[in-house]
């Protein structure tokens, strides 16, 4: 077993080849995202005639080696192994995902999609088949939870472009015990998430206690495409990573000015590998913008009841990687324990020793019993135990 209590908030579990094409509606079945293999022997993620991304297999602390290995491929190169003779058991199936918890020191760990960060944008176009492999993703999730023992918690995956889908397919995901369901911070056809049309939406996460959460993805931007200068040849744009937490902020922005979690006091919000260092800025700026702008404009967005920082502090909670420091994120904050601890495993990004990074010597030094909010009791209170 992991440490008593710890929970990570930020794993992945990579989809397995044919999830998709299983899980997926048979109406839908051509329009399933797939993985198929090159003449040289590289596995790319397809869905339709689109090439989506490279398959490949990720080694916590090696993000330059899968640059390497995608220009190798873009070259038409054979691999030096093939996927699925790489990809190490406990990256897809949950059991063996809970056996390196163990050795994690960890005790549970909420798992978002690998692959399914990569084509929300994209399969977007078409919205039902966006819907469909949504669901696909979130029917594996079901068996996830049972196979996990209660100590894996797979993230759903959602959208509020159709919310009688948006309902049903909550209720599906709660009835099989999923708690947290990704879901892109960005306009919803052209609406913002505030618009009334979507109100019905946040009623409906709360109803069925399932935390909305931001997750770093390809999803529909903030900024105009145009921006994005290297988007055909790379695998992140460059612009992406620099304003990594822009889409997040906008729309907790947007929820919290415009009335929705004051509305929804029992709505949560997750923000995950979104990095946390940008937060305590931004609640300065939340309250001083909205203070100043409701004295030029003679009246506020909406009635609020709390300051709009205070709806932060209540209803959201933020990953933080330890080289984020988040002791001095906490005293920034003015002590507001908000924090989750987070690995991001089994990412090039990411760590296989999560605890031994937080606690690493003086400059972090944090270890469960120094901040059981950090390391457990935020994420708990963000699969709606407390």
């Amino acid at each position: 077993m992991g440490t008593a209590g710890v929970i990570d908030s930020d794993q992945h579990l990579v989809e397995p080849r044919s999830l998709w094409a299983d899980h997926i509606d048979p109406a839908h079945r051509a329009d399933a995202v797939r993985m198929d293999d090159d003449d040289a022997g590289n596995t790319w993620l397809r869905w339709r005639d689109q090439t989506l991304g490279l398959a490949l297999v990720q080694t916590p602390g090696d993000t330059g080696g899968i640059g390497q290995l995608r220009q190798r491929a873009l070259a038409g190169e054979a691999p030096a192994a093939h996927y699925d003779d790489l990809l190490p058991r406990d990256h897809w199936d949950p059991a063996a995902r809970v056996t390196a918890l163990d050795g994690m020191g960890v005790e549970e760990a909420v798992c978002f999609p690998n692959y399914g960060l990569l084509w929300e944008r994209r399969v977007g176009v078409d919205r039902p088949a966006l819907l469909a492999n949504m669901r696909a993703w979130n029917r594996w999730c079901a068996s996830v939870v049972t196979d996990g023992h209660g100590r894996l918690h797979p993230v759903g995956h959602v959208s509020l472009r159709d919310l009688d889908w948006l309902d049903a397919e909550l209720g599906a995901l709660a009835a099989a015990g999923v708690r947290t369901a990704m879901v892109a911070p960005a306009l919803v056809d052209g609406r913002p998430l505030s618009h009334p049309d979507l109100d019905r939406a946040w009623g409906t996460f709360a109803t069925h206690g399932i935390a909305p959460c931001f997750h770093v993805a390809d999803q529909p931007r903030p900024f105009d495409d145009a921006w994005y200068v290297d988007a055909d040849r790379a695998f992140v744009p460059t612009l992406e990573s620099v304003f990594l937490y822009s889409a997040a902020a906008l729309a907790l922005t947007d929820l919290i000015v415009n009335g929705v979690l004051e509305r929804h006091p029992d709505l949560r919000i997750g923000v995950v590998e979104l990095s946390a260092v940008w937060v305590p800025l931004y609640l300065m700026m939340l309250d001083g913008g909205v203070d100043f702008t409701t004295k030029l404009n003679g009246q506020p967005p909406a009635a609020l009841s709390l300051r709009p920082s205070e709806y932060f502090l209540r209803q959201v909670r933020v990953s933080s990687f330890a080289y984020e420091l988040p002791t001095n994120l906490r005293s920034q904050l003015g002590g507001a324990d908000l924090l989750m601890c987070c690995s991001d495993y089994p990412h090039s990004e990411g760590t296989a020793d999560p605890l031994g990074d937080y606690g690493r010597g003086q400059t972090y030094g944090l270890s469960p019993d120094d901040w059981p909010g950090l390391f457990a009791g935020n994420a708990a209170f963000l699969l709606g135990r407390s």
